[in-house]
């Protein structure tokens, strides 16, 4: 599986879900299929919500994680991780 890593620190919602968007419908195929991981790196707080709500609407899978300052979002198909309710 190859891995998109997006950095995406500093920018602020809605800029940042709108890059994130523009990448997941760029790479939706390769997200679905389970060919490609986008990792999203953001310091927006507000992204870690807006940006997982997003691309599950979208079918694609999103966990968030807490590093240091920022956040990480990990992106991939829904199957590899299971899908959520």
């Amino acid at each position: 599986m190859k891995t998109l890593e997006m950095d995406i620190r500093g920018q602020v919602c809605p800029s940042s879900l709108l890059l994130v968007l523009r990448e997941i419908n760029r790479h939706h195929q390769e997200l679905i299929s389970g060919q490609l991981c986008i990792v999203i790196l953001t310091d927006n707080r507000a992204a870690t919500g807006t940006v997982p709500e997003a691309v599950r609407n979208m079918g694609v899978d999103a966990v968030v994680e807490k590093v240091d300052k920022y956040y990480r979002i990990t992106t991939q198909q829904q199957n590899v991780r299971g899908k959520r309710n």
